[in-house]
């Protein structure tokens, strides 16, 4: 239910749209290092394909066995940087180097946003090999309303979409509403709070502390339709990440007329600007982020004039047709220079 793998699923969605067909090969669910020796295996199912479009999050299981003969032309499709984003250490190090040996072999390598894009070609990789195909702006189709009224009693609701991992700073937004009047804000988190278990242990025992009481919701992992009813809900969106390659919800948030607020980091500051569609906070700044926050819930004329800013720029946000027929346009151009 995370970015990259809504990204895949709509682009699958739009394939037939664009006279192609994307089906879906999966890495076996192993421990590392022993999920790369089982992307070994999967290099013989591949070979009856036009390309294969290799994913960011797999492309290390894979780059020991390249290049491998009979394979059709690769294009790297990357949501992350080599090394991955919620790794550490050896993991880190081992996976970085296994990440860029797959995309030595890539014909192509698109881009999920361009502060990644920015971050690639820093690294060394050749800006003409690059071409960023932004994840769309538009979340789900049929959205499905929560029941009640989201600001329970206090001026207004802040949604924060995230699954509870430490890079998404659940810890500090919940510090930055603490600090806050208890009549301002109530907070809604939406997410899966079991992928990190000890980081989540920390994030619930927070939530028990009394400044807290009774002024966040949780809701667990939700249907992107349930995601939109939250956004079409909610007054404010904020989330304290320090590494979104893209922010998908970010934008999401943006096209259903809600001003964003997080960290002045990742790709947050290509998507809005601080003080017109949103405030971008500096990194770890848990007053500034409890000021921006306050001045959204206090200021009703500066909130709507922020909202109607970001619904008016995520206009220039790519829909999902729009990325899909991007994405596919990039691999047949690839499929056909490698037959001539």
């Amino acid at each position: 239910m995370t970015g990259g793998y809504l990204y895949h699923r709509r682009v699958a969605d739009r394939a037939a749209a664009n006279d192609a067909r994307l089906d879906f090969v999966s890495v076996p669910e192993r421990s590392f290092p022993a999920s790369v020796a089982a992307g070994r295996g999967l290099l013989g199912r591949l070979r009856d394909a036009d390309a294969i479009l290799l994913d960011s999050i797999a492309a290390a299981f894979v780059g020991p066995w390249l290049p491998a003969k009979g394979l059709p032309p690769i294009v790297g499709m990357l949501h992350q940087p080599p090394g991955g984003i919620d790794h550490a250490g050896v993991r880190q190090y081992v996976q970085k180097v296994l990440d860029r040996r797959a995309y030595r072999y890539a014909s192509k390598l698109l881009i999920a946003s361009e502060d990644l894009a920015d971050t690639l070609r820093a690294s060394g990789m050749p800006a003409d090999r690059l071409t960023v195909v932004a994840p769309g702006r538009d979340p789900a189709d049929a959205p499905v309303a929560p029941q009640g009224d989201l600001r329970q009693g206090r001026r207004i609701a802040v949604l924060s979409v995230g699954n509870w991992v430490e890079r998404k700073g659940l810890l500090d937004l919940l510090e930055a509403v603490a600090k806050l009047p208890p009549e301002a804000v109530t907070l809604h988190l939406v997410g899966d709070p079991n992928v990190d278990p000890e980081y989540a242990a920390k994030v619930s025992a927070r939530l028990t502390r009394p400044d807290l009481d009774g002024r966040v919701k949780t809701h667990g992992l939700v249907s992107p339709a349930e995601v939109v009813g939250y956004y079409r809900s909610a007054d404010v969106f904020a989330l304290a990440s320090l590494r979104e390659p893209y922010g998908t919800v970010y934008s999401e948030a943006m096209a259903e007329g809600l001003p964003v607020v997080g960290w002045d980091a990742g790709n947050l500051p290509h998507l809005a600007r601080d003080g017109v569609e949103g405030f971008a906070v500096p990194p770890g700044d848990v007053r500034g982020l409890t000021s921006a926050l306050r001045t959204l819930a206090e200021n009703e004329p500066r909130r709507r004039e922020m909202a109607a800013a970001a619904k008016t720029r995520s206009e220039s946000f790519p829909n999902w047709d729009d990325t899909a027929r991007v994405l596919f346009t990039e691999i047949r151009a690839v499929v056909e220079e490698t037959r001539t």
